[in-house]
């Protein structure tokens, strides 16, 4: 009843999969962008133990995507992380050889959480598709934007935002879960189509993952959880 509501933790302490469920439909439900800000500040504290839980590897997936045909000396990129969250994709970077980021996030708490991690020089504040990248054209070697792309997310549409801060040649590697809806995933494969046939940017690859994160629809969370399948984009802009 709503005067006992469930523990969002189980007796050991561990997040239930059901509080994880809640807060992942309410980031991803179509709210304006004061009350989505909102969610994820909430959010932020229990970020990272709730990416465990549903079995979240797009961080790693997407670097590792990227620095398969990145052949650039990676210590001296400068790498732009979109939708930053607390980190966790600088952390993946670093592994791989990169030094030197900069993250935008709409969540302060989300932003406050990444700048202990001692990664980033330069963090800002940020709401895609409400706000332009604090960034002037051409600026950045490399943009990801990891888990952004999505209903009640950043639009299609901030895909071309994301090409132009980036460098001439640079790479911009996205993620997307594939449960959108209709309407979201072919307004996003139009736009991704035009930029290529306009010449912004080429298509380097695209990876299909059949096990993206553990689908927050179904009840139950144990070995037999089902899983939503994701998809990985890069290109390479143009030097044109």
């Amino acid at each position: 009843s709503p005067l006992n509501p469930p523990s969002p933790r189980m007796a050991d302490g561990r997040r239930t999969f059901a509080a994880v469920k809640e807060v992942i439909l309410s980031v991803h439900a179509d709210e304006p962008a004061e009350e989505k800000i909102h969610c994820y500040d909430k959010w932020a504290l229990n970020y990272e133990e709730d990416v465990v839980i549903l079995d979240y590897h797009a961080p790693r997936l997407s670097v590792e995507c990227l620095v398969a045909h990145f052949p650039q000396e990676r210590e001296k990129a400068l790498v732009l992380d979109v939708a930053c969250g607390t980190g966790l994709v600088a952390m993946e970077l670093q592994k791989h050889g990169f030094r030197n980021f900069h993250g935008v996030d709409g969540s302060g708490a989300m932003l406050h959480l990444a700048n202990k991690k001692g990664l980033y020089q330069e963090l800002k504040q940020c709401v895609l598709g409400n706000d332009p990248l604090p960034a002037a054209a051409g600026t950045y070697d490399v943009v990801l934007m990891v888990g952004v792309l999505g209903d009640g997310q950043a639009p299609p549409g901030a895909v071309s935002e994301v090409c132009r801060v980036t460098k001439p040649g640079g790479y911009v590697c996205m993620t997307m879960r594939k449960n959108v809806s209709e309407r979201y995933w072919a307004q996003l494969q139009a736009a991704l189509k035009q930029m290529e046939q306009t010449g912004l940017w080429e298509r380097i690859a695209v990876q299909d993952v059949k096990e993206w994160e553990k689908d927050v629809s179904s009840s139950e969370a144990g070995s037999g959880a089902k899983y939503i399948s994701g998809v990985i984009y890069l290109y390479r802009k143009s030097v044109v």
